[in-house]
Protein backbone atom coordinates (compact mmCIF):
# COMPACT_ATOMS: atom_id res chain seq x y z
CA UNK A 1 0.00 0.00 0.00
CA UNK A 2 3.31 2.23 0.88
CA UNK A 3 4.15 1.99 -2.74
CA UNK A 4 1.23 3.16 -4.25
CA UNK A 5 0.51 6.39 -1.71
CA UNK A 6 4.39 7.45 -2.53
CA UNK A 7 3.35 7.04 -5.99
CA UNK A 8 0.16 9.05 -6.12
CA UNK A 9 1.91 11.64 -3.80
CA UNK A 10 -0.58 11.65 -0.80
CA UNK A 11 0.59 14.39 0.75
CA UNK A 12 -0.16 16.84 -2.49
CA UNK A 13 -3.58 14.81 -2.97
CA UNK A 14 -4.25 16.05 0.63
CA UNK A 15 -3.63 19.53 -0.21
CA UNK A 16 -5.92 19.14 -2.69
CA UNK A 17 -8.60 18.29 -1.38
CA UNK A 18 -7.96 20.56 1.95
CA UNK A 19 -7.38 23.65 -1.06
CA UNK A 20 -10.98 22.76 -2.55
CA UNK A 21 -12.69 22.15 1.32
CA UNK A 22 -10.94 25.50 2.81
CA UNK A 23 -12.14 27.64 -0.59
CA UNK A 24 -15.77 26.45 -0.38
CA UNK A 25 -16.60 26.34 3.45
CA UNK A 26 -13.86 29.31 4.24
CA UNK A 27 -13.83 31.74 1.81
CA UNK A 28 -17.49 31.03 -0.27
CA UNK A 29 -20.26 29.90 2.89
CA UNK A 30 -18.36 32.83 4.68
CA UNK A 31 -19.16 35.48 2.08
CA UNK A 32 -22.50 34.16 1.56
CA UNK A 33 -23.30 33.74 5.16
CA UNK A 34 -22.74 37.88 5.27
CA UNK A 35 -25.23 38.29 3.22
CA UNK A 36 -27.84 35.85 4.57
CA UNK A 37 -27.74 32.96 1.47
CA UNK A 38 -25.81 29.89 1.94
CA UNK A 39 -23.94 27.22 -0.15
CA UNK A 40 -26.72 25.16 -2.27
CA UNK A 41 -24.72 22.09 -3.84
CA UNK A 42 -25.60 19.19 -1.64
CA UNK A 43 -22.98 17.80 0.33
CA UNK A 44 -22.22 14.44 -1.78
CA UNK A 45 -22.10 16.61 -4.55
CA UNK A 46 -19.35 18.01 -3.21
CA UNK A 47 -17.49 15.47 -2.06
CA UNK A 48 -17.46 13.68 -5.10
CA UNK A 49 -16.23 16.43 -7.02
CA UNK A 50 -13.58 16.41 -4.13
CA UNK A 51 -12.73 12.53 -5.28
CA UNK A 52 -13.00 13.46 -9.00
CA UNK A 53 -9.97 16.08 -8.75
CA UNK A 54 -7.96 14.19 -6.63
CA UNK A 55 -8.29 10.99 -8.20
CA UNK A 56 -7.46 12.65 -11.67
CA UNK A 57 -4.54 14.62 -9.85
CA UNK A 58 -3.07 11.48 -8.56
CA UNK A 59 -3.55 9.45 -12.35
CA UNK A 60 -1.36 12.62 -13.64
CA UNK A 61 1.13 11.58 -10.80
CA UNK A 62 1.07 7.98 -11.56
CA UNK A 63 1.77 8.59 -15.41
CA UNK A 64 4.00 11.22 -14.90
CA UNK A 65 5.90 9.22 -13.02
CA UNK A 66 5.58 6.41 -15.34
CA UNK A 67 7.10 8.48 -18.19
CA UNK A 68 9.79 9.98 -16.05
CA UNK A 69 11.35 6.72 -14.81
CA UNK A 70 14.83 7.47 -16.74
CA UNK A 71 15.21 11.41 -15.46
CA UNK A 72 14.12 10.19 -12.19
CA UNK A 73 17.05 7.16 -11.62
CA UNK A 74 19.57 10.26 -12.19
CA UNK A 75 17.86 13.03 -10.34
CA UNK A 76 16.33 11.37 -7.49
CA UNK A 77 17.30 7.62 -7.36
CA UNK A 78 15.58 6.78 -4.44
CA UNK A 79 12.22 8.36 -4.99
CA UNK A 80 11.41 6.02 -8.12
CA UNK A 81 8.72 3.83 -7.65
CA UNK A 82 7.79 2.38 -11.16
CA UNK A 83 10.32 -0.27 -12.33
CA UNK A 84 11.07 -0.85 -8.85
CA UNK A 85 8.44 -1.32 -6.73
CA UNK A 86 5.46 -1.19 -9.21
CA UNK A 87 5.69 -2.53 -12.34
CA UNK A 88 5.39 -0.53 -15.61
CA UNK A 89 2.40 -2.16 -16.54
CA UNK A 90 0.85 -1.87 -13.28
CA UNK A 91 1.70 1.32 -13.47
CA UNK A 92 -0.32 2.05 -16.56
CA UNK A 93 -3.59 0.08 -15.09
CA UNK A 94 -3.16 2.40 -11.80
CA UNK A 95 -3.21 5.28 -13.94
CA UNK A 96 -6.38 4.09 -15.83
CA UNK A 97 -8.76 3.00 -13.27
CA UNK A 98 -7.95 6.85 -11.18
CA UNK A 99 -8.47 8.72 -13.93
CA UNK A 100 -11.67 6.57 -15.44
CA UNK A 101 -13.22 7.04 -11.82
CA UNK A 102 -12.64 10.76 -11.42
CA UNK A 103 -13.65 11.66 -14.90
CA UNK A 104 -16.75 9.55 -13.91
CA UNK A 105 -17.31 11.30 -10.92
CA UNK A 106 -16.80 14.67 -12.87
CA UNK A 107 -19.38 13.99 -15.59
CA UNK A 108 -21.77 12.78 -12.65
CA UNK A 109 -21.45 16.10 -10.86
CA UNK A 110 -21.65 17.97 -13.88
CA UNK A 111 -24.61 16.00 -15.36
CA UNK A 112 -26.46 16.62 -11.65
CA UNK A 113 -25.98 20.47 -11.12
CA UNK A 114 -27.18 20.81 -14.79
CA UNK A 115 -24.03 21.74 -16.42
CA UNK A 116 -22.97 18.69 -18.75
CA UNK A 117 -20.70 21.28 -20.52
CA UNK A 118 -18.22 20.94 -17.18
CA UNK A 119 -17.52 17.78 -17.78
CA UNK A 120 -15.54 18.40 -20.62
CA UNK A 121 -12.80 19.98 -18.19
CA UNK A 122 -12.58 16.40 -16.30
CA UNK A 123 -12.11 15.07 -19.99
CA UNK A 124 -9.51 17.91 -20.95
CA UNK A 125 -7.49 17.82 -17.62
CA UNK A 126 -6.98 14.08 -17.79
CA UNK A 127 -5.88 14.64 -21.42
CA UNK A 128 -3.82 17.72 -20.44
CA UNK A 129 -1.58 15.49 -17.88
CA UNK A 130 -0.89 12.79 -20.39
CA UNK A 131 0.61 15.09 -23.07
CA UNK A 132 2.30 17.13 -20.19
CA UNK A 133 3.94 14.02 -19.11
CA UNK A 134 4.34 12.85 -23.19
CA UNK A 135 5.25 16.03 -24.45
CA UNK A 136 4.52 19.59 -22.56
CA UNK A 137 7.27 18.33 -19.84
CA UNK A 138 9.76 18.85 -22.16
CA UNK A 139 9.18 22.29 -23.95
CA UNK A 140 10.25 25.31 -23.15
CA UNK A 141 7.66 26.86 -21.05
CA UNK A 142 4.88 24.95 -22.09
CA UNK A 143 5.17 22.30 -19.30
CA UNK A 144 6.03 24.91 -16.41
CA UNK A 145 3.22 27.15 -17.23
CA UNK A 146 0.49 23.94 -17.69
CA UNK A 147 1.12 22.80 -13.75
CA UNK A 148 1.36 26.07 -12.98
CA UNK A 149 -2.43 26.47 -14.89
CA UNK A 150 -3.69 23.03 -13.54
CA UNK A 151 -2.81 24.16 -9.86
CA UNK A 152 -4.73 27.45 -9.90
CA UNK A 153 -7.88 25.50 -11.26
CA UNK A 154 -8.06 23.97 -7.80
CA UNK A 155 -9.28 26.38 -5.58
CA UNK A 156 -11.72 27.66 -8.78
CA UNK A 157 -13.30 24.16 -9.21
CA UNK A 158 -15.41 24.35 -6.13
CA UNK A 159 -16.84 28.47 -7.33
CA UNK A 160 -17.35 27.05 -11.20
CA UNK A 161 -19.63 24.29 -9.55
CA UNK A 162 -21.06 26.47 -6.96
CA UNK A 163 -22.12 29.76 -9.13
CA UNK A 164 -25.02 28.12 -10.97
CA UNK A 165 -26.64 26.89 -8.24
CA UNK A 166 -27.08 29.87 -6.78
CA UNK A 167 -29.47 31.20 -9.16
CA UNK A 168 -32.22 29.89 -6.30
CA UNK A 169 -30.89 33.27 -5.19
CA UNK A 170 -31.32 35.63 -8.16
CA UNK A 171 -34.15 37.46 -7.14
CA UNK A 172 -32.70 38.16 -3.55
CA UNK A 173 -29.49 39.10 -5.40
CA UNK A 174 -31.04 41.22 -7.66
CA UNK A 175 -32.97 42.92 -5.18
CA UNK A 176 -30.68 43.77 -2.64
CA UNK A 177 -27.73 44.54 -5.15
CA UNK A 178 -25.59 41.91 -3.51
CA UNK A 179 -21.98 42.25 -4.65
CA UNK A 180 -21.27 38.46 -5.49
CA UNK A 181 -17.76 39.05 -7.15
CA UNK A 182 -15.93 39.81 -3.64
CA UNK A 183 -16.70 35.80 -4.02
CA UNK A 184 -14.90 36.00 -7.57
CA UNK A 185 -12.22 38.62 -5.80
CA UNK A 186 -10.74 36.11 -2.92
CA UNK A 187 -10.74 33.02 -4.75
CA UNK A 188 -9.64 34.52 -7.77
CA UNK A 189 -6.67 35.89 -5.58
CA UNK A 190 -6.13 32.56 -4.68
CA UNK A 191 -6.09 30.99 -8.02
CA UNK A 192 -3.21 33.50 -9.50
CA UNK A 193 -1.48 33.41 -5.79
CA UNK A 194 -1.44 29.48 -6.94
CA UNK A 195 -0.57 30.24 -10.28
CA UNK A 196 2.31 32.41 -9.38
CA UNK A 197 3.67 30.17 -6.75
CA UNK A 198 3.48 26.94 -8.46
CA UNK A 199 5.35 28.78 -11.39
CA UNK A 200 8.12 29.57 -9.51
CA UNK A 201 8.19 26.16 -8.00
CA UNK A 202 8.41 24.59 -11.26
CA UNK A 203 11.59 26.45 -12.09
CA UNK A 204 13.16 26.18 -8.95
CA UNK A 205 12.53 21.92 -9.20
CA UNK A 206 13.58 22.28 -12.87
CA UNK A 207 17.08 23.84 -11.71
CA UNK A 208 17.37 21.25 -9.25
CA UNK A 209 16.72 18.53 -11.77
CA UNK A 210 19.35 20.05 -14.28
CA UNK A 211 21.50 17.20 -14.41
CA UNK A 212 19.19 14.94 -15.22
CA UNK A 213 17.19 16.86 -17.30
CA UNK A 214 20.89 17.85 -19.59
CA UNK A 215 21.55 14.60 -19.97
CA UNK A 216 18.48 13.51 -21.35
CA UNK A 217 17.83 16.83 -23.76
CA UNK A 218 15.02 18.21 -22.41
CA UNK A 219 14.73 21.65 -23.36
CA UNK A 220 13.47 22.76 -19.64
CA UNK A 221 14.30 26.92 -18.87
CA UNK A 222 17.70 25.96 -16.69
CA UNK A 223 18.64 23.75 -19.96
CA UNK A 224 18.04 26.32 -22.72
CA UNK A 225 18.91 29.85 -20.63
CA UNK A 226 21.22 28.36 -17.86
CA UNK A 227 20.85 28.30 -14.37
CA UNK A 228 21.57 32.35 -13.90
CA UNK A 229 19.13 33.49 -16.50
CA UNK A 230 16.79 30.92 -14.64
CA UNK A 231 17.26 32.23 -10.92
CA UNK A 232 16.55 35.84 -11.94
CA UNK A 233 13.09 34.59 -14.24
CA UNK A 234 12.20 32.91 -10.50
CA UNK A 235 13.16 35.90 -8.51
CA UNK A 236 11.17 38.12 -11.35
CA UNK A 237 8.07 35.97 -10.66
CA UNK A 238 8.48 35.97 -7.48
CA UNK A 239 8.70 40.18 -7.29
CA UNK A 240 5.92 40.35 -9.74
CA UNK A 241 3.83 38.00 -7.04
CA UNK A 242 4.94 39.78 -4.10
CA UNK A 243 3.47 43.31 -5.61
CA UNK A 244 0.25 41.75 -6.86
CA UNK A 245 -0.26 40.25 -3.00
CA UNK A 246 0.43 43.51 -1.91
CA UNK A 247 -1.92 45.65 -3.76
CA UNK A 248 -4.83 43.07 -3.75
CA UNK A 249 -3.96 42.71 0.47
CA UNK A 250 -3.82 46.79 0.64
CA UNK A 251 -7.00 46.74 -1.03
CA UNK A 252 -9.09 44.33 1.23
CA UNK A 253 -7.34 46.38 4.30
CA UNK A 254 -8.63 49.42 3.25
CA UNK A 255 -11.57 48.65 1.61
CA UNK A 256 -13.31 45.24 1.89
CA UNK A 257 -12.24 44.28 6.13
CA UNK A 258 -14.76 44.31 8.50
CA UNK A 259 -14.29 47.32 10.77
CA UNK A 260 -12.45 48.53 13.33
CA UNK A 261 -9.08 47.66 11.01
CA UNK A 262 -7.82 43.73 10.57
CA UNK A 263 -4.66 43.93 12.45
CA UNK A 264 -4.68 40.31 12.68
CA UNK A 265 -5.02 39.91 8.81
CA UNK A 266 -2.05 42.88 8.54
CA UNK A 267 0.29 40.62 11.05
CA UNK A 268 -0.53 37.11 9.65
CA UNK A 269 0.36 38.59 6.16
CA UNK A 270 3.29 40.17 6.68
CA UNK A 271 4.96 37.55 9.19
CA UNK A 272 3.69 34.36 7.07
CA UNK A 273 3.53 35.51 3.46
CA UNK A 274 5.41 38.81 2.65
CA UNK A 275 8.52 37.95 4.33
CA UNK A 276 8.76 34.46 3.81
CA UNK A 277 8.19 35.05 -0.32
CA UNK A 278 10.81 38.18 0.18
CA UNK A 279 13.55 35.41 1.87
CA UNK A 280 12.38 32.70 -0.85
CA UNK A 281 13.48 35.53 -3.33
CA UNK A 282 17.28 35.67 -1.88
CA UNK A 283 17.35 32.44 -1.40
CA UNK A 284 17.02 31.13 -4.52
CA UNK A 285 19.05 34.32 -5.66
CA UNK A 286 21.94 32.94 -3.39
CA UNK A 287 21.28 28.78 -3.42
CA UNK A 288 24.69 27.22 -5.52
CA UNK A 289 23.63 23.54 -4.74
CA UNK A 290 20.90 20.85 -5.25
CA UNK A 291 19.66 21.19 -1.64
CA UNK A 292 19.79 24.84 -1.76
CA UNK A 293 17.00 24.53 -4.24
CA UNK A 294 15.23 21.63 -2.74
CA UNK A 295 15.36 23.62 0.28
CA UNK A 296 13.86 26.96 -1.68
CA UNK A 297 11.42 24.62 -3.40
CA UNK A 298 10.03 23.29 0.05
CA UNK A 299 9.64 27.18 1.22
CA UNK A 300 8.01 27.79 -1.83
CA UNK A 301 5.11 25.09 -0.96
CA UNK A 302 4.76 26.21 2.96
CA UNK A 303 4.17 29.22 1.80
CA UNK A 304 1.42 28.46 -0.34
CA UNK A 305 0.26 26.29 2.47
CA UNK A 306 0.14 29.35 4.62
CA UNK A 307 -1.60 31.20 2.49
CA UNK A 308 -4.20 28.79 2.26
CA UNK A 309 -4.86 28.51 6.30
CA UNK A 310 -5.15 32.30 5.84
CA UNK A 311 -8.65 31.07 5.02
CA UNK A 312 -9.55 29.99 8.57
CA UNK A 313 -8.69 33.50 9.47
CA UNK A 314 -10.67 34.86 7.20
CA UNK A 315 -14.10 33.10 8.74
CA UNK A 316 -12.80 33.73 12.01
CA UNK A 317 -12.52 37.75 11.60
CA UNK A 318 -15.95 37.78 9.49
CA UNK A 319 -17.87 35.93 11.96
CA UNK A 320 -16.31 37.31 14.81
Amino acid sequence: MQKYLRLVRFKNLLIIAATMVLVRYMLIQTILSGYGLDLQMPLWYFVALVLATTLIAAGGYVINDYFDTKADLINHPETVVVGKQVTRRGAIAFHLVLTILGVFLGTMVSFRIGRPVFSLLFFLTAGVLWFYSTIYKRQLFVGNLVVAFLTAMVPLIPLIFEFPMLGTFSDIIFIYQLNMKVIIYWVGGYAFFAFMLTLSREIIKDIEDFEGDNSLGRNTIPVHYGVKISKLITAAILALTLFALIVAFSAYLLKLSPKPFDYVSLIYFVTLIIVPIFVLLFSVLLATSKSDYHRASLLCKIIMLLGLFYTIIFRFIVNS
